[in-house]
């Protein structure tokens, strides 16, 4: 896994950096500034909550390792655009300003609505915490929409979902209020998504996004009992195409 480099990515902690090894995936850090393209042994890259945008080079550089079956992690805090989103957009998926506010109690924790408790859909990345019974938490997330005209090559699966009583605070950071205002956007929204694209017979790209970096945050991991950690790492493990086992 090549860890992205040179937009103030995140570190992954002591604890899930300790998790990736034990499950016998190594990592190595990525600059795309020096490469003229991404190494061919990269199985997958994680980008995990860049503080500033790619560049068009950049933007270049992955669409060529994405379109040759190469995998992509991507974890993001609101709000993001420009080119990475522009990536992300090529495969049908785009985000709603804002941050995503629940209106269903049952789907927020510590009566903070932006505490958001997702609904977990069934795929070979979540079936593990479902048959555990475990959850997901992600606090301060952005709604991710998918076009309703995808691509023949195209196919994205919706892994966590909000409440159809979710909105998203145009406001974002600076929301003084968690009632909804002029301007606001209805959800649903989609919290990460799972995209796979057929770019030859037989060879595919898989794409996972998560739209809140607090899904690899300890503190947070651990008031759901480590299932942070578990979907972070079954994700990790299906675009590595390792041997799918149930970690929870």
């Amino acid at each position: 896994v090549s860890l992205l480099t040179g937009h103030g990515e995140s570190s992954l902690s002591d604890s899930f950096t300790s998790a990736v090894k034990q499950q016998n995936i190594e990592t190595a850090e990525l600059s795309l500034l020096t490469l003229e393209s991404v190494p061919a042994d990269a199985d997958c890259i994680l980008i995990n909550a860049p503080q500033s945008d790619i560049s068009l080079d950049e933007q270049s550089k992955l669409l060529e390792y994405l379109g040759n079956g190469g995998n992509l992690f991507l974890i993001t805090d609101p709000p993001k655009s420009g080119e990475l989103t522009n990536l992300m957009a090529d495969y049908g998926v785009t985000t709603v300003d804002g941050i995503v506010v629940e209106g269903d109690q049952s789907h927020y924790v510590w009566g903070t609505p932006y505490f958001l408790l997702p609904d977990i859909a069934s795929h070979a990345i979540t079936t593990p915490l479902t048959d555990g019974g475990y959850r997901v938490l992600l606090p301060i997330s952005q709604g991710l929409t998918v076009a309703d005209d995808l691509r023949d090559t195209l196919s994205v699966t919706k892994l966590l979902t909000t409440s159809s009583s979710a909105f998203a605070k145009a406001a974002g950071y600076d929301l003084t209020t968690y009632e909804k205002e002029e301007g606001d956007v209805n959800g649903p929204f989609a919290l990460a998504v799972a995209i796979s694209d057929t770019v030859d017979d037989g060879i595919t790209s898989d794409i996972v996004w998560v739209s809140s970096a607090a899904l690899v945050d300890d503190q947070t991991n651990t008031q759901v009992s480590g299932g942070n950690q578990d979907f972070f790492l079954n994700a990790l493990g299906y675009l590595c195409q390792a041997e799918q086992s149930s970690l929870s």
